[in-house]
């Protein structure tokens, strides 16, 4: 089912706010943020947010991670500088962890190989977590906060990392937690519900694919747009999954590529975890 109209070049980074019970979510190449009620528009790309609290968000760019005032509709100067030097960088994936963490990837504008890395950015303090990354994605955490995956989308790997309990920093080498390369396939964003089932857009496949905590496939939702990009839960139970598309690379008429959709009762999800300043 369709949730909005609007045609997102690349549409990315839904997100539900827990507080304000609506999904916020970005166009890249438009360089445009959305909710059902309003548009906003940025000089800036900008790609993936967390909630600070009910008027502020953290939204990442291709220069760092800024405030972001939901009323005002002002961006602030970057909290912290990401690759900010790098003209051929910006932002894609991002996700708070459960210390209130926020893990941000980065690559090339035109996906230029290993040319971007995924970084978190906890108490003050910015590191790289994965480098050499060419498409950063699907970064999501378990529900007892044990591991986090992500994946670098031209691998067609999808990588688990296990954390320390008390600062949420990696604590081993990522592993390969469910090899997508025989079902040739392309692991976008993902989101990891309150059962441990690990949910993931697959670009160029129009569906959303739900994978047991052991990589088992249980279950695969279409939608309507060929590259679906990235999938959160919302809704006041938290069953329905909201999943971006785009239209990038579809040549003629895009239909309902690019547009937002809503697959109701899916499943329970995680609430968003806040950002920690």
């Amino acid at each position: 089912m369709i949730f909005d109209e609007r045609s997102c070049g690349l549409g990315e980074g839904p997100l539900w706010h827990p507080l304000r019970q609506e999904l916020f979510w970005f166009d890249i190449n438009a360089r445009k943020l959305h909710t059902k009620a309003q548009t906003w528009d940025f000089d800036l790309s900008v790609s993936a947010a967390g909630w600070i609290d009910e008027q502020t968000l953290l939204v990442a760019s291709e220069i760092g991670l800024h405030e972001f005032d939901i009323t005002s509709g002002t961006l602030s100067a970057p909290l912290v500088k990401i690759e900010a030097e790098n003209a051929i960088t910006r932002s894609n994936d991002g996700r708070t962890d459960p210390w209130g963490g926020f893990w941000i990837g980065t690559m090339g504008f035109n996906a230029e190989p290993q040319a971007g890395a995924i970084y978190r950015f906890y108490k003050g303090e910015l590191r790289v977590i994965a480098p050499d990354i060419t498409i950063p994605n699907a970064i999501c955490f378990a529900p007892d906060a044990s591991f986090a995956n992500f994946t670098d989308t031209v691998t067609k790997q999808l990588m688990r990392v296990t954390l320390d309990p008390s600062t949420g920093w990696p604590n081993a080498a990522p592993d390969i937690w469910r090899d997508l390369t025989e079902e040739n396939v392309n692991p976008d964003g993902a989101v990891i519900d309150a059962q441990g089932t690990l949910w993931v857009a697959l670009w160029g496949s129009s569906c959303v694919n739900g994978y047991a905590a052991d990589g088992t496939l249980l279950a695969s939702h279409k939608v309507g747009g060929r590259h679906t990009t990235c999938p959160a839960f919302g809704g006041a139970e938290l069953s329905d999954l909201y999943v971006t598309s785009a239209t990038e690379g579809i040549q003629g008429e895009t239909g309902d590529n690019g547009k937002t959709f809503i697959l109701q009762g899916v499943g329970k999800g995680q609430k968003e975890h806040q950002v920690i300043l």
